[in-house]
C-alpha cells in the first residue's frame, strides 16, 4: 500500500531492514500484543517487539470499537517496531466513517532531525496524519514528517544514486548539502525540520509528538543511549456521528474542497489539490503501472531473499512487483 500511494520510502524499501531486525532478533514475529492498561476510552498496548504493522492496526481496530461507544477514543503502544506509513491506520478508521489521528516517535532512539538553530541530531522524523471521510470514495489524508523529508525517502535518492534538494539536510558542519550520503557519514548530518525560514514550527509539532508518543505509550522521549529506533505510537479516533449525522460531515468537506479548489491559480500551478488527493492519484496510476523498484533496492531484496530461500518466489520481473 506504501508503494501504491507513492511513498516508496516506506514500501518494499524497507524488507532487508525488517530482515535484518528480524536476524537480530530485534523483531520478534509472532509476539503477542499485551493490553497493559484499558479503561472505556483508552488503551496502552506493550507489543514485546512484533511487527509495528500488526500491533498497530490492532491499536486502531481497539480505538475504532471504543469511539462507537464513547465517541472519542485514544491508545498507545510500546515496545511496538515500526510501523510504516502512518497514514495507513487514519486511513483505515477514515473508511469506518471516523475520524482517525496517528503519530509515532522513534521509541526515544532513531534521532534524525536537529532542533531549530542546531546541527546535531535530537530528533526522530515525528511524523503525523489525520483522515476523515468525504462524500466520494476517497478520505482527506494528511500524512507528513515534521522533519522535511522522512529518513526513508533519503535512503530512495542514496539508492538511485540521485542528489536531493537543498533543504532537506545539513551536513555535520550544518552547512547545506545536495549529496544524501551527508547524512550517513560519521560524523552524519542531519535533516532539517520542516518550514524553511518557518522552521520553527516543524521543530515544535516534532517536540510536541515526541512528548505525546514518548510519555503517553511509555516508549519514551527522545534521548542519549537509545542504540536502535523503534515507534511509541499514539493515536485519536472520533466517531463523528456522535457530533452531527455523517451526511451532514460529508457535505461540509465537500463544500470546503470545492470553496478551496475555486481558488485562481498561483503561477505554475495547474490544480490544487487536498491533502490526500496525490496518493489517492498515484494508487490509481501504479495499479496500472506497477511499482518501479531501484536497481539497488531489488538487488538487496533478491539477496536476502537468496539468503532465506525464498528467491524462487520472487516476480519474474526485475524491476517491477
Amino acid at each position: 500500500n506504501s508503494n501504491l500511494a507513492g511513498h516508496d520510502s516506506h514500501g518494499v524499501l524497507r524488507i532487508p531492514q525488517y530482515a535484518k531486525m528480524i536476524e537480530e532478533k530485534r523483531i520478534v514475529p509472532g509476539a503477542p500484543i499485551e493490553v497493559e492498561r484499558d479503561t472505556p476510552t483508552m488503551t496502552v498496548l506493550n507489543g514485546h517487539w512484533g511487527f509495528g504493522q500488526f500491533i498497530a492496526k490492532r491499536a486502531f481496530d481497539i480505538a475504532i470499537d471504543k469511539a462507537r461507544t464513547a465517541a472519542i477514543s485514544c491508545v498507545a503502544a510500546h515496545n511496538c517496531n515500526h510501523v510504516g506509513r502512518v497514514g495507513e491506520y487514519t486511513e483505515m478508521v477514515a473508511a469506518q466513517g471516523m475520524i482517525g489521528i496517528a503519530m509515532v516517535n522513534n521509541h526515544g532512539g532513531g534521532q534524525v532531525m536537529c532542533p531549530h538553530g542546531g546541527t546535531a541530531k535530537r530528533l526522530s522524523p515525528n511524523p503525523i496524519s489525520v483522515a476523515f471521510p468525504t462524500g466520494a470514495s476517497d478520505p482527506i489524508l494528511l500524512d507528513i514528517t515534521s522533519s522535511v523529508v522522512a529518513e526513508g525517502k533519503l535512503r530512495v535518492k542514496r539508492n538511485r544514486g540521485e542528489k536531493i534538494p537543498l533543504g532537506w539536510v545539513t551536513d555535520a558542519q550544518g552547512r547545506p548539502t545536495t549529496d544524501p550520503n551527508d547524512f550517513y557519514k560519521d560524523p552524519p548530518g542531519a535533516i532539517l525540520p520542516f518550514g524553511g525560514m518557518a522552521a520553527h514550527k516543524g521543530f515544535g509539532l516534532a517536540f510536541v509528538i515526541d512528548v505525546l508518543c514518548g510519555t503517553l505509550s511509555g516508549a519514551g522521549c527522545s534521548r542519549p543511549g537509545i542504540p536502535h529506533p523503534a515507534n511509541g505510537l499514539f493515536g485519536i479516533v472520533i466517531d463523528i456521528q456522535k457530533f452531527l449525522p455523517l451526511t451532514d460531515f460529508r457535505r461540509q468537506v465537500d463544500a470546503l474542497i470545492q470553496h478551496v479548489k475555486s481558488s485562481p491559480l498561483a503561477p505554475g500551478f495547474t490544480e490544487i489539490l487536498v491533502p490526500g488527493e496525490p496518493e489517492h492519484r498515484e494508487r490509481q496510476k501504479r495499479l496500472k503501472e506497477g511499482i518501479f523498484v531501484e536497481d539497488e533496492t531489488w538487488r538487496q531484496i533478491v539477496d536476502v531473499a537468496t539468503k532465506t530461500g525464498l528467491k524462487g518466489v520472487l516476480p519474474k520481473c526485475s524491476r517491477r512487483v
